[in-house]
């Protein structure tokens, strides 16, 4: 299980958040068009990410608040083609929701940023520091979450509450 302190933000500028990050010398993973097929579960949330960047079974529990949260994610990183898990996962669970985007990736050392264009809901930008060490210092990566959230002016009042799942389903 991994540990991630992240926020999720609207974004008006995303030029102005990929020139910073470029300035910063952020490692570019490429661009990801990625549909991520939310199932039916009592608890946190499942999607099955296909993308052509990243493609994983990904689990995850989080609070639904504005502020910088915990999550913790179990991640099965899968090959190009999930189709059989697609259909065995839809029929055990039932599908909940579709979310289609286009994802720009960067790293700064442990952290994770995104560009995200989500269809039918505009762009956002999400900051993700991820802790692999095992060391459980959320302190250390919620700090560092906080520290681009201010680096990238990103007003409180952008931040958001829920996945972009939670926000087509209209239950944010």
């Amino acid at each position: 299980m991994v540990r991630n302190a992240e926020i999720k933000a609207r974004c008006a500028d995303a030029g102005r958040i990929r020139t910073w990050l470029q300035q910063q010398g952020a490692d570019f993973k490429g661009t990801d068009e990625q549909v991520d097929v939310y199932f039916n579960v009592p608890a946190g949330r499942l999607k099955l990410r296909r993308g052509t960047i990243e493609h994983a079974l990904i689990y995850y529990q989080r609070a639904d608040t504005a502020a910088t949260k915990e999550s913790q994610v179990q991640l099965l990183p899968l090959s190009s083609d999930s189709k059989a898990l697609h259909d065995l996962l839809e029929a055990a669970l039932g599908i909940r929701c579709v979310v289609s985007k286009r994802r720009e990736i960067y790293f700064i050392g442990n952290v994770k940023f995104h560009l995200d264009e989500v269809e039918g809901l505009g762009s956002f930008v999400e900051i993700e520091a991820i802790d692999r060490s095992g060391t459980g210092d959320y302190a250390r990566i919620h700090a560092q979450c906080e520290q681009y959230r201010q680096a990238l002016q990103i007003a409180p009042a952008d931040l958001l509450t829920h996945s972009y799942s939670d926000m087509l389903t209209g239950q944010a």
